[in-house]
């Protein structure tokens, strides 16, 4: 029983560490160890964990909920950045999908929209890793939904790692919609391993792969490189891409769809 109440109160720890950590930004080490009245070995381990899951980045004294190139930021924060822009592009995505088609989804909040225009696309065979999109999907008429196993990573809201992308290998898609951390230098990065190594494995299993970011994933970073952007064969962005990105991708061979934001720049202005 002791056993258990320690794990308890160790969950517990960590639940307000997380929160107090997205919810400040940042917060020493030190602070948490105060604050908890535990040793600071014991607090490093809980932001090693909290840092494995993808909740927060660990720095120097403490750690940070801010999004980096180690740290994409919570499942939260990104579905509310560039909320009304993802929306249209999902909706300009979606308008590529055929009745009778097999579509692989990523993880990605950008994708997770496009789940809502398949009502009228079925009858659809879906394949996702993310939890949300398996729920939205679930219960949808016309829609066979493949659910992608392996490790949970709850920062993400999704199924990630080798045992993911090995399940991605057994199927093949007639076509990919997928997002990314920060397209950088020609090449598409992300913020974890397991990420690159679940969306590699998607691109390898689709006939079409393409790229849905707005773009401000174009003056990011990320750490871990995926491919290079020319590996897509189609890029759905917005117009606040800067007509020169646009033809200088165009020039390198990739089929670029520019969405006008129109009001959707307006309310996120």
């Amino acid at each position: 029983m002791a056993g258990t109440d320690r794990a308890d109160v160790r969950e517990e720890r960590r639940r307000r560490i997380r929160e107090w950590v997205l919810g400040g930004g940042f917060v020493r080490a030190a602070e948490l160890a105060e604050e908890f009245d535990v040793s600071l070995m014991t607090i490093h381990r809980d932001l090693d964990f909290l840092q494995s899951q993808g909740w927060l980045r660990k720095v120097r004294g403490g750690a940070t909920g801010l999004p980096s190139a180690q740290f994409h930021g919570s499942v939260a924060e990104r579905m509310s950045t560039m909320a009304q822009t993802k929306q249209l592009l999902a909706r300009a995505a979606a308008t590529l999908v055929r009745p009778g088609q097999t579509v692989l989804l990523d993880d990605s909040t950008t994708c997770l929209h496009m789940t809502r225009q398949f009502q009228s696309l079925t009858p659809l065979t879906v394949i996702t890793n993310s939890l949300p999109a398996m729920a939205a999907l679930a219960k949808e008429p016309g829609v066979s939904l493949i659910a992608l196993g392996g490790s949970y990573f709850p920062a993400y809201d999704a199924f990630m790692g080798l045992h993911t992308a090995d399940s991605v290998e057994a199927f093949r898609a007639d076509v990919l919609f997928m997002s990314t951390t920060a397209v950088t230098r020609g090449r598409c990065y992300h913020t974890s391993p397991e990420t690159v190594q679940v969306k590699r494995a998607m691109m390898a299993a689709a006939t079409r792969r393409v790229l849905v970011a707005d773009h401000s994933k174009f003056v990011r970073d990320g750490l871990y490189a995926l491919a290079p952007v020319t590996d897509f064969d189609l890029l759905v962005v917005d117009d606040g891409l800067p007509a020169e990105r646009v033809r200088a991708l165009r020039a390198d061979g990739l089929e670029v769809r520019v969405v006008a934001r129109g009001q959707a720049q307006a309310a996120e202005d």
